[in-house]
């Protein structure tokens, strides 16, 4: 499963004039927002060596609030900040490696990267060649069009078109099965970002789009009231921080984000973005207490 949160400002300004335009930069961060500055923990980072002293995680914008590029083109997001912070107890410098969603993995696994920081859903398919490093839990919850024309249910969509992010659980898991089941009477336009599929929806090419709960939160509060959230939130799963299996930078890793929870810095970076639901109690491997 992978869990973005896409649309930016700028994408919905853009949708708005119908102009059509595509961009992977926001306009706007949270109110309050810092980049975290946490002192490196000794005895954490006594766990891990990296040859060259960096963390460079995998990720593929636009994501928003989890990853994607402000206006002057950094890499931000409520995970690039996490994993920032999970660099600094580690006494590593960070750095975010824009990639294609489709090869933060193979990176990971060949050792081109450190680590994968992009709405990774931990999965039992996944685990068998990673370890996830869990850090919050979110379901797949629909956002519709504030002045669509059909009614929406998710749980019934047969006759609707629905926009998601192509090779996301949302189509995977979600909109493949029920069109399946509704005798291919659904029709599901799938793009390379959420952001495009938020746009396919505001733009009345789609009834609605499937994502991540925080993904659709976040296109319908940037839309200006043009968007809404419908139906409740499902197939709740944790996001996790891919690494090579059986690494040790996984033990690390869920000790960092442990420390951060115990300090309160975890869910001072998840409430500059707008992140109250789905907080994990403690550190979790494969879903697992690091702690058991």
């Amino acid at each position: 499963m992978k869990r973005k949160v896409a649309t930016t400002a700028v994408v919905l300004s853009c949708t708005v004039l119908a102009t059509g335009c595509v961009t992977n930069k926001e306009s706007s961060m949270p109110e309050g927002w810092q980049a975290p500055d946490i002192e490196m923990v000794p005895e954490i980072a006594a766990m891990y060596h990296d040859n060259d002293g960096v963390l460079t995680a995998g990720t593929n914008p636009p994501f928003a609030p989890f990853e994607f590029k402000d206006s002057d083109g950094a890499l931000v997001g409520v995970e690039m900040d996490i994993t920032n912070a999970i660099a600094d107890v580690l006494g590593l410098e960070f750095q975010p490696v824009e990639q294609d969603f489709s090869l933060i993995l193979p990176a990971v696994q060949s050792g081109q990267i450190d680590i994968g920081a992009s709405g990774f859903t931990d999965n039992e398919e996944r685990r068998k060649n990673f370890d996830f490093v869990d850090h919050l839990y979110a379901g797949i919850q629909w956002a519709e069009r504030t002045e669509g024309i059909k009614d929406v249910d998710p749980q019934n969509p047969c006759g609707l078109t629905v926009a998601v992010q192509r090779t996301t659980v949302s189509e995977t898991d979600d909109l493949n099965p029920k069109r399946d089941a509704c005798g291919g009477d659904l029709r599901i336009l799938a793009y390379d970002t959420s952001d495009n599929a938020a746009l396919a929806v505001l733009m009345g090419r789609a009834d609605a789009m499937s994502a991540d709960s925080p993904v659709s939160s976040w296109a319908v509060n940037r839309s200006e009231g043009k968007m809404r959230m419908v139906g409740d939130m499902f197939d709740a799963a944790p996001y996790g921080l891919a690494v090579p299996k059986d690494s040790e930078l996984g033990p690390a890793a869920a000790a960092a984000l442990d420390y951060l929870i115990e300090t309160g810095e975890y869910e001072k970076i998840l409430s500059r973005w707008g992140i109250s639901e789905g907080l994990v109690d403690q550190a979790m491997i494969n879903e697992r207490p690091v702690n058991d």
